[in-house]
């Protein structure tokens, strides 16, 4: 009995080390976490990853790789995206450049709103600004802010 008593905890210590093992992605590409980094940010002075403001309809590209950690030849990006002080309710689609729009809205916003955020994972393209953004905003006359922030990429 006192064997018994003395090898269960042994043996629950041997399947958690046994658990602990690190588990493998399977499939095309490997995905490779940062430090998120504030890559794009239009309320910054005007440049290629600031302001101006995104106006509706208005089609806006990015460079994404070769900054803030993500090297050149990466497949996609997961990227906290966040826009804010939106002039109107709408939405805002991310895509590769390059690319015709998709169907579906990354973040969906409302007018007034301060700030609002959602994670996605988006491909990106073989062009120097890699990513695409297009907002809609109702009353087509609206302009919105966004902040991107990277997490990590695949590759």
């Amino acid at each position: 009995m006192k064997t018994t008593r003395t090898m269960l905890p042994l043996l629950a210590l041997g399947l958690a080390f046994a658990a602990a093992t690190p588990a493998k992605a399977d499939g095309p590409f490997q995905f490779h976490s940062l430090t998120p980094c504030r890559i794009v940010d239009t309320r910054n002075a005007a440049g290629p990853t600031g302001g101006p403001a995104l106006n509706h309809g208005q089609v806006r590209s990015f460079p994404i790789q070769g900054n803030c950690g993500v090297p050149s030849g990466a497949k996609a990006v997961a990227l906290n995206v966040t826009v804010v002080s939106p002039a109107g309710g709408g939405h805002l689609t991310i895509f590769p450049s390059g690319t015709s729009v998709p169907l579906v809205s990354t973040l969906n916003f409302n007018a007034g709103e301060p700030a609002l955020a959602n994670g996605a994972i988006v491909p990106l393209s073989a062009n120097a600004n890699d990513l695409s953004t297009q907002p809609a905003v109702i009353g087509g006359n609206g302009t919105v802010h966004l902040i991107l922030d990277v997490t990590g990429y695949f590759q």
